[in-house]
């Protein structure tokens, strides 16, 4: 029986994914200290979440220019902390709960990714995850030497050769390379830890790696790509999928499409989770459902939406009349995400879109379009999606941290539970046991 994967989406940062949360009169302000991470670690595992993920980028929002002062200002996502830091409280505050960090294969090296987070894995005990992203944003460019954003495939190609590298170096250590033994004086079994002498287009990489193989092997790689070249590299790398879509049809098609892609490079398609991004706003009834995000509609403001469609785009928003549609020379210009462009022209038909159009669909700036309700209501809409197919499971947002986490806990888990959807305790010790993903052999190449 399938079993319901459960991921908290975090930022380490002054806000979660939904700009205007730092706002809402239950949001906790102490952000920058390791007891705010401590204490959504132990409520995400106290709801038996297998997952906790921190989302990142290497800039602060900004409208082109330079113009960053609204991002201060109002408090739109302009800290960012490096997430794997402020994983750590949590890891000292949990032993089940799965520990995820973004890094970028546009400004960073594979050795030092590879070591990075096979470290963290050593350290949780077999309970890390990497979230690889190829950095979209032009301010990220920016603050790593580049004047632009690499070219959208461009990236992904490099990526390819990025996660060769680190799979390789993860695989140049063989499960029963360390003795250690005292008595004998041996410490590892030269003759089972290799080199991957990598000489390739981006890349070069001689090893032998320096991190030994940790509880699960080594951490779970997670991925989001919704593009068409995006989805070819997540066919081939992700274990755990992110996707967002709103809508059940084309979510059911878009889950069809991402397994039949991972079959048709040869990897079994139920060794890949598909979570869907979802914002649940809960409470004891409907109506009070209805009164908290009534609330949380009243926190956006609109300079958030633009100042964040600008960062997604590469195109400054700022500059333009809200309701002055978009020429073909300029949405042409959009370099960012692809997808949520052309999601804007398709809804729109044969009408150019406006920025207004632009927050109204995207909701960019806004919380993504919940689902308010009671227990029933909400466990109802979960159980149509997994059950449909339309996903393994969900990336949970929060609108308030850590009361949104709070509320889904104690009034959606057990409602998930009483029907069999959800499981009451964690499968075992390391991430792969609880998503249910097989422990990766050595010598087993992509």
């Amino acid at each position: 029986m399938r079993d319901m994967v459960m991921v908290g989406f975090l930022q380490a940062q002054n806000c979660s994914n939904f700009a205007g949360s730092w706002r809402h009169p239950d949001s906790r302000s102490d952000f920058a200290s390791p007891d705010y991470y401590a204490h959504i670690g132990r409520v995400l595992e106290a709801g038996k979440f297998q997952l906790a993920f921190f989302d990142d980028r290497l800039g602060m929002p900004e409208f082109h220019g330079g113009r960053f002062a609204e991002a201060v200002a109002h408090g739109i996502r302009c800290v960012k902390m490096d997430p794997i830091a402020c994983l750590m409280p949590m890891a000292m505050g949990t032993t089940r709960l799965g520990l995820g960090a973004t890094y970028s294969t546009t400004y960073y090296h594979p050795f030092h990714v590879a070591r990075l987070f096979q470290t963290l894995d050593l350290m949780t005990r077999g309970r890390a995850a990497w979230n690889v992203v190829t950095s979209m944003n032009d301010v990220e460019a920016q603050n790593m030497g580049l004047e632009e954003a690499v070219e959208h495939d461009a990236r992904y190609d490099r990526a390819d050769e990025f996660l060769e590298v680190v799979h390789g170096h993860w695989d140049t250590w063989a499960d029963d390379a360390l003795i250690v033994d005292k008595t004998t004086g041996r410490f590892a079994d030269p003759e089972k830890v290799r080199r991957i002498d990598h000489r390739g287009r981006h890349f070069r990489s001689r090893g032998p790696f320096t991190v030994p193989r940790s509880q699960q092997g080594h951490p779970v790689v997670i991925q989001a790509g919704q593009s068409g070249r995006g989805r070819r590299f997540a066919a081939r790398w992700g274990e755990l999928i992110f996707t967002s879509n709103p809508n059940l049809e084309p979510a059911k098609k878009a889950y069809t499409d991402l397994k039949a892609d991972a079959a048709s490079v040869g990897r079994d398609p139920d060794q890949m989770k598909i979570a869907t991004l979802c914002h649940p706003v809960v409470a004891a009834t409907k109506a009070e459902a209805e009164d908290k995000f009534a609330l949380i509609e009243r926190l956006p403001l609109e300079v958030d939406s633009l100042m964040l469609l600008s960062e997604n785009t590469n195109f400054d928003f700022g500059s333009k009349p809200l309701d002055e549609p978009f020429t073909d020379a300029e949405l042409a210009r959009f370099s960012g995400t692809q997808s949520g462009r052309d999601r804007v022209v398709a809804a729109l038909g044969d009408r150019k879109p406006t920025p207004r159009d632009f927050i109204t669909i995207t909701r960019r700036g806004k919380l993504p379009p919940p689902w308010v309700g009671g227990p029933k209501e909400v466990a109802d809409t979960f159980e149509q999606w997994f059950s449909a197919p339309a996903c393994d499971g969900f990336v949970v947002g929060a609108a308030c941290v850590p009361g949104s986490y709070e509320d889904f806990i104690t009034f959606v888990v057990p409602e998930l539970q009483r029907r069999g959807l959800f499981h009451k305790d964690y499968k075992g010790e390391t991430l792969r046991e609880n998503l249910g993903l097989p422990r990766p052999v050595v010598g087993r190449r992509r």
